[in-house]
Order: structure tokens, then sequence, then C-alpha cells
């Protein structure tokens, strides 16, 4: 009897902790195996927990946490994609450091900038960057706790710096922010707004001071003998005109580099077109006993473009090489056909231009002999004004030249046939 009463009592107790196990201490177990997957970043096969009911909540919640969890690591994922998609695609130089001036952030521009490698992370920026005015304009955001600018050149590159401090909810500086913004353009484009400037005060300066010395010489004399008045009128005269085609030299310009003017284009004979320009300057040509040869090479088609704007592109081109040639010289028209361009040309046998020079004929108002430009009524904005003319017509413009043995100006444009005018017209 004794050992039937203690085996019904070992067999209840094992039965009871069986149960024990099953709906306690196995959940819990599997809640804590679940804690620890999630812990290292793992993926549990399943959240299904049997038993206490609590554990089933603790676990279903768990699931859910992951759940979160695992979206949030999502969209932070994206927004860091994208926040290095768009540094990376920033043309300017980005940084930023924290506290104690260590780079925190650095986008490729600013690699490419000081050429720096990402290993920087985490480092001094002055062991990275040794630029005075970059850690003055940092320090200074640092000290004021207010954003600071500053001026960076590297090479022929000019920077604007802008220094942003960051800061937390306790209005502490916990770090700054550094934009490299490249104003070389700027500088240059202001460069040219002050010389143009300068330029036309020179220019104008010239003629109205003569009229106006001669003005006075008129006032000052009122019986001045009749063949002296005609000779200063007639001085008078050749400066008013000069200023005339200056102004209106510099309204072509203006209209050309506005970006507003259109062309009227049609087909051109370039044949036709340099005979009649020929024509036209027979006067002029012949006062200096010069000689015009016109050459268009056969397989020279008809060309699309704006006749009007062809003819000023010459004229000022047939101005300066008439200007500049020797008397009984030759100056030559010619048209030849390069793959898809056509490329026209004037030549003379004139005094030349200089090596040094040659480079800078198509700047507004530059001359590379000066005194002889305004003796002969120049105004230092031809060369522009076909540069620009060119360019409108998709080309652009060439020189070569020679002291002593005369230049070729070349005129290069993409080939239109006349059969495409409308397909160019419609563009």
């Amino acid at each position: 009897m004794f050992w039937v009463l203690l085996g019904a009592v070992v067999g209840s107790t094992i039965a009871i902790m069986y149960l024990v196990w099953r709906k306690w201490i196995a959940p819990w177990r599997q809640v804590d195996r679940l804690v620890r997957q999630i812990g290292r970043g793992e993926r549990p096969q399943t959240f299904l927990v049997e038993g206490a009911k609590e554990a089933q909540r603790v676990s279903v919640a768990l699931e859910d946490i992951f759940s979160r969890q695992r979206e949030l690591d999502r969209q932070a994922g994206e927004r860091a994609a994208g926040q290095k998609a768009i540094f990376s695609a920033m043309q300017d130089g980005l940084l930023a450091v924290d506290r104690d001036r260590r780079i925190v952030l650095a986008n490729l521009a600013f690699h490419e900038l000081f050429a720096v490698g990402e290993g920087s992370l985490g480092a001094p920026l002055l062991e990275s960057v040794r630029d005075p005015a970059l850690e003055q304009i940092v320090g200074d955001t640092f000290r004021e706790r207010a954003p600071s600018q500053g001026e960076l050149i590297i090479g022929r590159r000019e920077f604007q710096m802008t220094s942003v401090p960051m800061g937390n909810d306790n209005g502490e500086v916990t770090g700054a922010v550094i934009l490299f913004h490249d104003i070389s353009e700027l500088k240059r484009a202001d460069q040219i707004r002050r010389d143009f400037v300068a330029n036309v005060s020179h220019e104008l300066r010239t003629p109205l001071s003569i009229l106006r010395g001669y003005i006075e010489t008129l006032l000052d004399d009122p019986k001045m003998p009749r063949t002296e008045c005609a000779r200063i009128l007639e001085i008078m005269d050749q400066h008013s005109k000069r200023l005339g085609l200056l102004a209106n030299d510099l309204l072509t310009l203006a209209q050309l580099e506005s970006g507003r003017s259109s062309l009227q284009l049609s087909a051109i004979d370039l044949a036709q077109f340099f005979s009649g320009l020929v024509r036209d300057w027979k006067k002029k040509l012949a006062a200096k006993h010069l000689k015009a040869a016109v050459d268009v090479a056969k397989n020279v088609p008809m060309v699309c473009a704006d006749e009007a704007r062809l003819r000023e592109v010459f004229d000022n081109l047939l101005d300066n090489a008439v200007k500049y040639s020797s008397k009984s010289g030759e100056i030559r028209l010619e048209a030849d056909r390069a793959g898809d361009q056509i490329a026209l040309c004037v030549s003379d046998d004139g005094i030349g231009i200089s090596q040094e020079d040659l480079p800078r004929i198509f700047e507004r108002f530059y001359r590379a002999d000066k005194a002889r430009s305004r003796e002969l009524g120049g105004t230092g904005l031809g060369l522009a004004i076909v540069k620009h003319i060119a360019q409108l017509h998709g080309g652009r413009v060439e020189a070569e030249s020679e002291l002593g043995r005369g230049t070729t100006i070349r005129v290069v444009l993409p080939l239109k046939m006349a059969s495409d005018r409308a397909a160019v017209t419609e563009s």
C-alpha cells in the first residue's frame, strides 16, 4: 500500500511540474530567446508562444516592436541614402564638424576640393585642411554662436564659405556646418562688368572731350576764319560719327548678349553672298588699291542662316581687313566644307596680330594696336559682335595671324542645308 501511495505522489508531482514547465517556464524561456534574437538583429522564425497568456501578450508586443523597428530602420536607410545622394550631387562642398572641431560629415565635392580622403571622418579639421581662412570662420561661428562668412582661394578658383552653428535644445553649440560655394564665375563676371564700364567711359570720354574743346574754341572766337571753322567742324563731325558708331555697336552687343535675339533664317548661296559683299565694298577697296578674291569650294551647299546677321559679321571683318591691310594688298573671301561644318574665312596680308594678343581679340574693347585702332575709327566691339553672332548660329569663330604676314578670321557654322530650313526655323 505504501508503495502505491508513493508512486501516486511522485506521479502527481511530475505531472504538476510538467504542467508548470509547459505553462510558465517554457513560454518565458521562449520570450527570453526572442528577446536575445531581436537584440542580435536577427528575425525570429516565429513569435508564437504557447502557455501563459502573459507570455503570449509579451511575444505579440515583441513582434510589434520588431516590425516597427524594422520599418524605422528601413525609413532611416532610405533617408540616409537620399541624403548621401543629395550630398554627392551637390556642386558645392559641404562639411560638418562637432564641438571638438572633428569632421563628422563631408560630401564628395569637399573631398575633391581639398584632396581629402573619406578616412578623414572623425579627424580634427585642422589636420585635414590647413587653411587660416577656414579656421577663422569656424572659430567665429563657435565664439559668436552665429553664422559667419569668408572667402577662400584655391588655385584659380574662388569660394565663398558660409559657416552656420548647430545647436541642441539647451541652446548649446554642438557643431558647425560649412558650405563652400564656387564664386569664380561671379567674380569673373563682376570684373568683366567693371572693365566694360571703365572701357565705355574711356571710349566716350575721348570724343566728348574733343567735341567740348572745339565747341569752346568756336564760342571763344566768333570771328574765326571760315577755313579754320570748316576744319574744326569736319573734325567734330568725325568724332560725332564715332560716337554714333560706338552707340550702335553697344546696342547691338547688348542685344546679342541678352539671349533674346532671334534669327530670320533663309537659304544663302555663298558665292552670290560674297560677290555682293565685294561689289558693295568696291569703293573702299579701290581707295587702298586692294584686290578682292572669292573662292567658294564646289562641295559647299547653300547654308541656312540669318543673312542680315551674316552680313554684319562680314562687314566687320572686311572693315578690319581694309583698315589693317597695306596698299595694293589682297583680301580673300573663302568658304569650304569640313564634315558637317562650313568654314567662312576672311584673310588679308596686312600688319598681322602678335601671338600674345591673338587669344584676346574677341573680347570687348580689346585692341592689339590701341593707338592705331582709334586713329582708324574702330570702336573695339566689332570682333565681339562677330563672335556672338557666330555663337547665335550655333557656331564659333577662330583666328590665325602672324605679325607682318596678315590675319585670317574663320567663322565656323554648323552645316544646315536649305532643305532643313523649316526644321531649323521651328527649333
